[in-house]
C-alpha cells in the first residue's frame, strides 16, 4: 500500500477525521474512498454523527453567491451514519484495521463507492484580481453532528470537520505509437499541392516530458513556406472554458518545389503559463509541484459532468502570398501511476 494518514479535528473536539482517503481506479475504473472518523460521544445528547463525500463543480467565485444564487453545483453526494452504529456489517480494509488499533473504541470506519463516471479534480487558474476559492471540480469529505443526515450545510462549523481530497486518473500502461495525419492542399494558380504529414512518436506523454512532433513536407508548388508554427492547445469541454494555447515553436522557411523533414520537441509546462487565467490545472493551486490538468479518459458509459480535459498539437504552414496548411493531432497528457498495488490520491485539510 502506498498511503499517507491525515487528521482533522472539529471545533468542539468531539469529531475528528483520521485516515487514508484512497480513491483507487482499477481496470474497470471503479472508485473507492475509505477512512476512520474518531467520535467522542460525550455531550452528543442523542444526536447522530454522519460522514458525507461530495463531488462539486464551482463555476463562480464565492463573492458572487448573492441574493440566493449559488455558483456551486453538486455533481454527486453520498452520506453514511457512523454513530451510533447502524448494525450493518461492513468489511474493513487493512488501512482501517490499522487505524482502529491506534484510535481505539471511538474509531468509526466508513467507506464510499463512487460512480465510475465522476470527473477528476481540476482547478481553473485564477486571474490576478480573482479572489476566493478557485473554480473547478473538487471532492470534500465532511464529518458532522446532527439529528438528520442531510443537514450538513446548516449546522455549526464547530460540529464539523472537513478534508478536501483529490481524485486523479493515472496514465494507462501504453506503448502504442502516436497518431498520424496528413493533408494535401492546393492553391489558386497552382495545379499541384502542398503535402503535409505530421505524426507523434507515442500516444501518451507524462507531464514535463517533451512531445516529439515529426513533420514531413513536400511542397510541389512555387509558393514558399514562410514559417512552420507548432503549437499545442488545452481544451476544456464545459460551459465556460475556451481553448488555451500553452506552447508554440516557429522555424525557418521552405522554398517551392522542395521537400523538408524534421522532428521538433515541444514541452507543455504550467511554469510557462502562470499568467493565463482559466487554464486547467491538477487541482493543487497552492502546491509547488502543480502541473497542467491531465487528459480525461473515458470512465463509464454515462456522460460525465464537470470539466473534461483534452489536448491537441497543431502544425500550421504559413505560405507566401497568403493561405496556410494545417494538421491537428490529439495528444494524451497524464501522470504516471505510482509503484505499488494502490493508486494514491492527495488531500488538503480545511
Amino acid at each position: 500500500y502506498f498511503f499517507r494518514v491525515y487528521k482533522k479535528t472539529s471545533g468542539n473536539g468531539q469529531v475528528s477525521g483520521s485516515g487514508l482517503y484512497n480513491i483507487i481506479i482499477i481496470k474497470l475504473f471503479l472508485s473507492f474512498a475509505d477512512g476512520v472518523l474518531k467520535v467522542d460521544p460525550t455531550d452528543l445528547n442523542g444526536r447522530k454523527v454522519f460522514v458525507y463525500l461530495a463531488c462539486a463543480f464551482r463555476y463562480g467565485s464565492e463573492d458572487l453567491d448573492v441574493i440566493g444564487l449559488s455558483f456551486r453545483r453538486d455533481i454527486w453526494i453520498q452520506r453514511v451514519q457512523v454513530y451510533p452504529p447502524t448494525g450493518e456489517s461492513v468489511a474493513r480494509t487493512p488501512m482501517q484495521e490499522s487505524l482502529m488499533k491506534k484510535i481505539g473504541e471511538q474509531g468509526c470506519p466508513f467507506s464510499f463507492k463512487m460512480p465510475a463516471n465522476l470527473p477528476c479534480s481540476v482547478s481553473l487558474q485564477p486571474g490576478q484580481n480573482d479572489s476566493g476559492k478557485a473554480c473547478g471540480v473538487d471532492f470534500e469529505v465532511k464529518g458532522y453532528i446532527s439529528d438528520v443526515a442531510n443537514s450538513a450545510d446548516e449546522i455549526d462549523k464547530k460540529d464539523t470537520c472537513r478534508l478536501m481530497i483529490r481524485k486523479i486518473q493515472f496514465a494507462p500502461a501504453n506503448n502504442k505509437p502516436g497518431p498520424k495525419a496528413d493533408i494535401a492542399k492546393q492553391f489558386m494558380m497552382s495545379d499541384k499541392p502542398v503535402n503535409l504529414e505530421v505524426s507523434l512518436e507515442k500516444e501518451v506523454y507524462y507531464h514535463g516530458d517533451p512531445i516529439t512532433v515529426n513533420v514531413k513536407i513536400n511542397n510541389e508548388t512555387t509558393k514558399v513556406v514562410k514559417k512552420i508554427l507548432i503549437s499545442g492547445e488545452q481544451q476544456g469541454k464545459d460551459d465556460r472554458l475556451a481553448e488555451v494555447k500553452f506552447l508554440k515553436n516557429g522555424v525557418c522557411t521552405i522554398n517551392g518545389n522542395s521537400t523538408f523533414e524534421k522532428s521538433y520537441q515541444i514541452t507543455p509546462l504550467l511554469a510557462n503559463n502562470k499568467e493565463k487565467r482559466g487554464l486547467s490545472v491538477d487541482g493543487r493551486l497552492k502546491d509547488e509541484d502543480t502541473h497542467l490538468a491531465s487528459t480525461t479518459l473515458s470512465q463509464g458509459d454515462k456522460e460525465m459532468q464537470g470539466i473534461l480535459i483534452s489536448y491537441k498539437v497543431k502544425v500550421n504552414l504559413m505560405m507566401s502570398g497568403g493561405g496556410d496548411v494545417t494538421v491537428e493531432l490529439p495528444v494524451t497528457l497524464m501522470s504516471p501511476k505510482p509503484a505499488g498495488e494502490c493508486s494514491l490520491f492527495a488531500y488538503n485539510c480545511h
